[in-house]
């Protein structure tokens, strides 16, 4: 079965892209800590950040921007600005 994670909406389709292989999450294994748990609003802001600065070649502010945009489209941050 495939989900979408809450957090980043990445699409959460083989064991290994739940954390710690815990199906029963929803969220994905990049946006937990080492020890399963979610990660916060910040922790996880920064994380897209740097991959959208990575991957699409915007400076930080511009993918911080970016990231803060998709995330708050997701369950896991509903109600933030």
């Amino acid at each position: 079965m495939t989900k979408t994670c809450i957090a980043c909406g990445m699409p959460m389709r083989v064991t290994e892209d739940y954390p710690l292989g815990n199906e029963s999450k929803d969220y994905c294994a990049h946006c937990a800590r080492e020890d399963g748990s979610m990660q916060s609003y910040a922790e996880r802001a920064a994380g897209m950040a740097s991959f959208i600065a990575r991957t699409q070649g915007l400076d930080e502010g511009a993918a911080l921007g970016a990231a803060k945009a998709l995330m708050a489209r997701l369950p896991a941050w509903a109600g933030r600005a």
